[in-house]
């Protein structure tokens, strides 16, 4: 399955949130419009990011002064496609498809959630099987039905190939792939034994903890990565540069300890705070890019 182009139109909408504008509207910040759109990536189910992210968009909009209006987009490539018309002056991408939205949409990587040390966090993928699928071994998987997630997911696409080439398996060709479009769908299908194989994150694991849909029991892990920055949260590089700096300073420093516990889960938030980022924390994406031999353009 191949990313879908689509416009803002198609974009499943949040709320927009009905906070008056305040003191950046006096001083000209606010964009055009009046309103900062906010576009999250599709990890997990709008059902369960929006709530969430709705909050989010209020701590910011406090901050800012300006509504904020979150925008759970259709896919990976909607968001770097709405970014890149100038729809958004904020985006959450993952750390692959940050790479694509830094080249062709200006995306600007300057902040990321904080770990309980104050620190970026990092998140980890990983290859599983089932007990009793025949496959012991990374080498094993050879010929076998496997699942991804999404073209553009770095834990569901990006790591996953790289570590079966390593195995000396064509990620494309040596395994019957099949791509999900999310990460829970992933999951859902090795669980089911609806494939033989497949890609899991650290993030999908701890979330399906939260909804007690996890057992160790049922998956054989095969390989697992090494950290990875977790996703940027990026501004658009052409903004007016006062609401530039401005959604830098509050975005590097943004305090979400009062979201609930099982929020900041989901968001990979377990210091309870946004911390900065930098684009440079994604080189290492863009090496295993160039070593997979990944042509951006063609997943733009």
């Amino acid at each position: 399955m191949t990313p879908v182009r689509t416009t803002m139109a198609t974009l499943a909408l949040g709320a927009a949130l009905s906070l008056a504008a305040g003191g950046a509207h006096a001083a000209g910040i606010c964009p055009a419009g009046g309103t900062v759109r906010f576009g999250v990536e599709p990890y997990e189910s709008t059902a369960a990011l929006l709530p969430i992210y709705n909050d989010v968009g209020k701590l910011i909009a406090r901050q800012v002064g300006c509504p904020v209006k979150i925008f759970i987009t259709t896919s990976y490539n909607a968001e770097i496609e709405a970014m890149r018309a100038g729809k958004l002056e904020i985006g959450e991408f993952g750390p692959l498809g940050y790479v694509l939205a830094h080249k062709v949409a200006d995306a600007q990587a300057v902040a990321t959630f904080a770990d309980s040390n104050g620190q970026a966090s990092t998140y980890t993928a990983s290859i599983v099987t089932w007990p009793g699928s025949g496959i012991t071994t990374l080498k094993g998987v050879a010929g076998h039905t496997f699942a991804y997630s999404d073209p553009d997911s770095t834990s569901g696409h990006l790591f996953p190939a790289y570590a079966l080439k390593k195995a000396g398996i064509d990620p494309d060709h040596g395994v019957k792939a099949f791509y999900a479009g999310s990460h829970t769908a992933s999951y859902e299908a090795i669980l089911h034994h609806k494939v033989q194989a497949g890609e899991m994150n650290s993030q999908q694991i701890a979330l399906a903890k939260l909804q007690n849909d996890y057992d160790p029991k049922n998956f054989v892990v095969l390989w697992q990565s090494n950290p990875i920055p977790i996703d940027p949260v990026t501004i658009y590089g052409k903004l007016d540069p006062a609401l530039a700096a401005k959604l830098t300073a509050v975005l590097q420093h943004l305090d979400l300890s009062s979201l609930p516990p099982a929020d900041l889960k989901i968001l990979g938030a377990a210091g309870g705070k946004l911390a900065p980022q930098t684009d440079s924390a994604y080189d290492g994406i863009r090496d295993l890019v160039t070593i997979l031999h990944i042509d951006l353009g063609k997943l733009s």
